[in-house]
């Protein structure tokens, strides 16, 4: 049975991050509010869990989902081979809603799915998730909606696609921003390529350009 927790309602706060925590644990998956829009969620590291939010979705390893961090500190311990941008961009737009693919480090113990040695961060900008992600640690987040749907910006969109196969939804009011993160391809900068934008979104590509100077911007 599902239960929401208003986290505007200190009691409700306390008890969703507990029980969420749990459900982490359990390998199961959870909805939180983010900056951008609401995602489900599940530990990183859980590979019952990752597949249980894929399917929850209806999607398949071919859609692997992004990983959250708590802070940028957290980039190098999960990412290897940091092209300078990177830190760059990171520095001027984390926490905020861009996203970077990067190449993973092969030590990881995680199997988000297709992702060819690669991995999508991002620090969110939005205290009830940042909150969790410094008790829980990484979790990977893909936007609240079935396939094919519009990401749920409120806790009861999510609870209508989703219901009972997720335990636990964190309800922090509306998105402030509605909208879901750029997302940017380093993967190939380091080999003097350009950097790819796989998604338009809440970074517009002006302030990216600000940030990067030389290195070129490749738009599909």
């Amino acid at each position: 049975m599902q239960r929401v927790y208003d986290c505007a309602v200190d009691t409700d706060l306390l008890t969703g991050f507990r029980q969420a925590k749990v459900a982490l644990q359990r390998h199961e998956v959870v909805v939180i509010p983010t900056d951008t829009v609401y995602g489900i969620a599940a530990d990183a590291f859980s590979h019952k869990g990752v597949e249980l939010l894929l399917s929850t979705k209806g999607r398949d390893k071919t859609a692997p989902p992004p990983v959250l961090i708590p802070k940028v500190e957290t980039l190098s311990a999960l990412a290897a081979d940091l092209p300078l941008v990177a830190n760059q961009l990171a520095a001027a737009f984390w926490p905020g809603a861009l996203t970077l693919v990067l190449k993973a480090q092969q030590s990881l113990d995680w199997d988000l799915g297709e992702t060819r040695g690669t991995v999508a961060l991002r620090v969110p900008d939005h205290k009830i998730t940042l909150a969790l992600l410094e008790d829980v640690g990484p979790l990977a987040v893909s936007s609240a909606n079935t396939t094919g749907k519009p990401a749920a910006v409120n806790a009861q969109q999510a609870v209508d696609y989703f219901g009972d196969s997720v335990p636990v939804y964190l309800d922090g009011g509306g998105s402030p921003k509605g909208e879901a993160s750029t997302i940017l391809d380093l993967t190939q900068v380091r080999d003097g390529e350009a950097i790819r934008v796989v998604r338009k979104g809440a970074i517009s590509l002006e302030r990216i350009r600000s940030i990067i100077g030389d290195v070129e911007l490749e738009v599909d």
